[in-house]
């Protein structure tokens, strides 16, 4: 047990775990306890940015969980993380009541407005939190199951598994589009007040908030790292590396990457979940395969098969974006993203983190040879 968590927490983990314990704790105290006319307040629009962030973090640790250790990869990872948001949207929804605009107690000012006469039944027990934070990992993990369920018992990988995923996200989308649909249509949910009885644009819950996500963050990585270092996560490693092999000495594949892909989807949804009240907005967009490829471009740029990198690939990128998508620049994103992946697939083919640690790896290597050639000397 004691070899099992130290594979599970090696120094890099621990590092990288004590580091979003930090920011979660020092952001909000800097953002709460300090004047604004501090130096080192921060403000909560950032906190709002970074909180964000964190929930991008956690979805892409998602992504390279099944692509990286598994090798599935998933061009429709967004349809999770959007039915988790819709689900937390539902639920910031149905707490509005009489403060909406038609001032409606149940229905949802979009209901009123096409003059719907009763609230649905797939919207019902979502004004309860306990019912809500269950669909948020209900939801997701339900679709993941018997998507995965018919395309792994089917046999279907690689490329093929990559395109069907992308099918399912855009079907998804166009049906979330549809106003009868009862989720909004193309203006999605909005105008959320408050979550738990808290304002969601109060600064405090800003901060609540992205401490949250730090939590989530730090939870997912930790499952992540349970996962693959455990013999599961061997085997896993084995069907990203040879699928038939380790189908041959006996190994049911398909519910391996079953599993692995619910727990994927869940992951991706409470992300979701806790991305909508710090943005203040879902809709049907998220659901666009863009998104979803753009999600794989942040586990490629930091490194699949690293976990870390797959953090640090998300935080560059959409960082990146913050900036490159404001004033002049803003045209330009999207050949900076489509220049920064082929960088990396050229110049970095193992990510950031990847190829950082082979540099370190060669490092101790060579340190370690060198170390070695005196002792091979016969004595003089």
């Amino acid at each position: 047990m004691t070899r099992s968590r130290a594979r599970m927490l090696d120094r890099g983990a621990t590092v990288f775990l004590l580091l979003v314990a930090a920011a979660g704790i020092l952001v909000p105290a800097l953002n709460l306890l300090l004047a604004p006319s501090s130096a080192w307040h921060v403000p909560t629009y950032l906190v709002a940015l970074w909180g964000k962030y964190a929930c991008y973090a956690l979805l892409a640790l998602s992504i390279d969980l099944i692509w990286g250790y598994c090798g599935i990869l998933s061009l429709g990872h967004g349809a999770f993380f959007a039915v988790g948001g819709y689900a937390m949207g539902m639920y910031l929804m149905r707490q509005i009541g009489t403060r909406g605009v038609y001032a409606h107690p149940i229905l949802p000012d979009f209901m009123v407005f096409l003059n719907w006469k009763e609230l649905p039944v797939y919207w019902y027990g979502f004004q309860q939190f306990p019912y809500a934070a269950l669909m948020v990992v209900l939801a997701p993990g339900l679709l993941a199951l018997v998507f995965g369920w018919f395309a792994f018992r089917s046999r279907v990988t690689g490329v093929y598994f990559s395109i069907i995923t992308q099918a399912m996200t855009f079907a998804l989308m166009l049906g979330f589009f549809r106003n009868n649909f009862g989720f909004g249509g193309n203006n999605g949910l909005t105008d959320f007040k408050d979550i738990l009885g808290f304002n969601v644009q109060a600064a405090p819950t800003r901060a609540a908030l992205f401490s949250i996500s730090c939590l989530a963050l730090a939870l997912g990585f930790i499952i992540c790292r349970a996962v693959i270092s455990s013999k599961y996560g061997m085997v896993l490693v084995a069907i990203r590396d040879a699928e038939a092999r380790t189908r041959f000495l006996g190994y049911r594949v398909e519910s391996y990457k079953l599993f692995v892909f619910v727990l994927s989807a869940c992951m991706a949804g409470v992300a979701g979940a806790l991305y909508v009240p710090q943005v203040g907005i879902i809709n049907p967009s998220e659901f666009a395969p863009a998104n979803s490829i753009e999600m794989v471009i942040w586990v490629a740029v930091g490194g699949r098969g690293t976990l870390t990198g797959a953090v640090v690939g998300a935080l560059v990128v959409n960082y990146a974006k913050t900036v490159f998508t404001t004033g002049a620049l803003a045209p330009y994103w999207l050949f900076v993203l489509g220049g920064l992946f082929i960088a990396v697939t050229l110049l970095l083919p193992r990510g950031i983190v990847g190829t950082i640690a082979q540099w370190f790896a060669r490092g101790r290597e060579a340190l370690a040879r060198g170390a070695a050639e005196p002792l091979a000397r016969p004595a003089e």
